[in-house]
C-alpha cells in the first residue's frame, strides 16, 4: 500500500507480482505532507502522534511499526514523541501549519513543517 503525497489517504496497489517493499521501503514510500484541517480528523480519533525535529520521523516510524517498546519508552521520556493534545491542536487552529506525516497504523506520525 502506498499513500498519496496528501498523506494519509492509502492508494490500492496495482503490481500484484511484485515483491513486498521491506519496511524501511514501504516507510520511504509512505510519508506525505497533511495540513492541519486534514490532520484534524485523526486528532479527533486520538490516534496523532508528535514527533519532535530533533528525530528523523521515518526512523520514529519504524520504532512504531516495528513495535520496539524500549525505543518508545526512551523517546516519550524525552518527550520527543507525544500523543499531541487539546494544547497543541489550539495552537494548530490560531497557526494552520502543515506536517510530515507517516502512518504506521493505528498511528498518524507528524513533525510540524516550521515556516
Amino acid at each position: 500500500m502506498r499513500l498519496s503525497p496528501r498523506c494519509p489517504v492509502p492508494e490500492s496497489r496495482t503490481d500484484d507480482t511484485a515483491p513486498p517493499p521491506t519496511l524501511d521501503e514501504a516507510l520511504a514510500q509512505e510519508w506525505g505532507v497533511i495540513s492541519w484541517d486534514e490532520l484534524a480528523r485523526h486528532f479527533a480519533r486520538g490516534v496523532v502522534i508528535t514527533v519532535s525535529v530533533r528525530l528523523d520521523l521515518l526512523n520514529v516510524a519504524k520504532g512504531f511499526a516495528a513495535d520496539d517498546k524500549a525505543l518508545v519508552e526512551q523517546w516519550l521520556a524525552a518527550e520527543d514523541v507525544a500523543r499531541a493534545s487539546d494544547d497543541d491542536a489550539r495552537a494548530w487552529v490560531e497557526r494552520s501549519p502543515s506536517f510530515r506525516c507517516v502512518v504506521t497504523a493505528p498511528w498518524v506520525l507528524v513533525q510540524e513543517m516550521e515556516g
